[in-house]
């Protein structure tokens, strides 16, 4: 088994409560992601370091790049847009006669469909599901009775789609058909033991393998296509988010950390907590597309 943890180096010296959701820019050559307590969507220069923020006021799963310098985010009532000027407004709303629910993490395919899910901030058994909403915001259920739904990715063809139910431990596996946005055949692509920490989100690269960052875990694991563990990221924290690939050569992987702030005197839960930190790697990620709405 392979161990990339030397390779580990700090992006983002900041304890965010919970950064989340990473998105690579190709255009802008910026990381994208939340921290999403804070209802806060920053924009990460890769090679000067600057960062721009941007606050919505309300608690944010995921953001994710739209046309005419919108940002659509998934929130507690819905798909929401939100504009350079900050003004924002209601897409679609979505799961209102829950209102112990709320999104989850969410990706795209390369059509510009969002795809997303829910889970109940009471943690009740079953009552996430997923969602796919396509460019003219249309909403589909696709699935349901899952735990915590949590990171989205596909294989280089989009022939298949991962899809994580967090408490259960489990990483879905569906066939995908990209013409039509469907998807069938779920299966367990992998079942992780609780004790090794808890599956959040995930990406795929080049080859097919599977990156998943362990909440709890404080490690990204490397699954080959047939859901062998291959090889591992050992973080200086515990509270694992989520990675995206990206970079100038999409070589750079960028893993999301936690913080929560959970100690009375306000210090960090760990000195890194809530780091963004990168992991250089000898293999090419997949590019994130933007909402097509």
């Amino acid at each position: 088994m392979n161990d990339y943890s030397d390779h580990v180096e700090v992006a983002i010296a900041v304890n965010h409560d919970l950064a989340e959701g990473p998105f690579w820019d190709e255009v802008s050559g910026k990381l994208i992601f939340v921290d999403g307590y804070k209802g806060a969507v920053h924009r990460f220069d890769n090679e000067t370091g600057e960062i721009a923020s941007l606050f919505v006021d309300e608690p944010i799963g995921a953001a994710i790049p739209a046309s005419n310098e919108r940002l659509v985010f998934t929130s507690a009532n819905g798909l929401k847009e939100v504009f350079t000027n900050k003004r924002k407004s209601l897409i679609v709303e979505i799961e209102i006669d829950q209102p112990n629910n709320r999104l989850n993490d969410a990706k795209c395919d390369s059509m510009g469909r969002l795809w997303t899910g829910s889970f109940s901030e009471k943690f009740e058994q079953g009552a996430g599901n997923l969602y796919r909403i396509d460019p003219n915001n249309n909403v589909k259920k696709i699935a349901s009775g899952f735990r915590v739904s949590n990171g989205i990715a596909w294989n280089s063809e989009e022939t298949k789609m991962y899809f994580v139910d967090t408490l259960s431990g489990i990483i879905n596996l569906f066939d995908y058909d990209l013409a039509s946005g469907e998807v069938f055949n779920r299966r367990n692509f992998v079942e992780i033991d609780r004790s090794n920490g808890l599956p959040d989100g995930l990406t795929v690269d080049e080859f097919g393998d599977v990156w998943v960052a362990l909440f709890h875990g404080g490690q990204v694991r490397h699954y080959t296509p047939d859901g062998q563990l291959a090889g591992v990221i050992k973080l200086p924290v515990s509270r694992v988010t989520s990675c995206i690939f990206g970079g100038k050569d999409f070589r750079d992987l960028f893993i999301t950390t936690a913080d929560f702030k959970s100690h009375k005197d306000g210090k960090p839960h760990e000195e890194k907590a809530g780091y963004v930190f990168r992991c250089r790697l000898g293999r090419k990620g997949l590019p994130s597309y933007k909402f097509a709405g």
